[in-house]
């Protein structure tokens, strides 16, 4: 599964606006020179962050953007759903609107039922998701400041059991 660019530029663009001291406003040209981002790129990345209540913007000679939450309380899932929209790992995988986790495959033949492998996508869409789900902002920021190894902490057992949605 590839993510976009969006999703690691979004991603680098709020560890930078956590590692800031304080509550000031960062400029996106500050962040994108400090970074080597496209700047038109980031700005559109931020705009979507806005959209999705995980950052705030404020004009003028000292403005910029500054996080809206406390870094533990961001997690990597809904930050990339705000950038890409959603998880999939293959290309005739989708998300059912009408219900919280449940899969469709795509694939006319089947009626949407799933082909013989939607059980294999479907686990590894899930695994995914957990991942994103238990790694918070605050941890991203403590590993970039700490540069060294990120602690990985054991799952939780709820998390682990939770039924995937055939």
């Amino acid at each position: 599964m590839i993510f976009t660019t969006k999703a690691e530029y979004g991603v680098r663009l709020l560890v930078e606006l956590g590692r800031q001291p304080g509550d000031r406003p960062v400029s996106l040209k500050a962040i994108a020179e400090a970074e080597g981002l496209p700047l038109a790129y980031l700005e559109r990345i931020a705009a979507l962050l806005k959209r999705a209540g995980l950052v705030a913007a404020t004009r003028g000679a000292q403005g910029g953007y500054r996080l809206v939450r406390d870094p533990a309380g961001i997690t990597m899932d809904e930050v990339v759903l705000a950038l890409e929209g959603g998880v999939a790992p293959m290309s005739c995988f989708a998300q059912d609107a009408e219900s919280e986790g449940r899969v469709l495959c795509s694939h006319e033949n089947d009626g949407g039922e799933g082909c013989a492998t939607k059980l294999l996508w479907t686990r590894v869409q899930g695994g995914v998701l957990r991942a994103l789900r238990q790694t918070t902002l605050a941890e991203l920021i403590g590993f970039a400041q700490r540069g060294g190894p990120l602690s990985l902490t054991a799952a939780r057992p709820a998390e682990l059991a939770a039924p995937l949605h055939l």
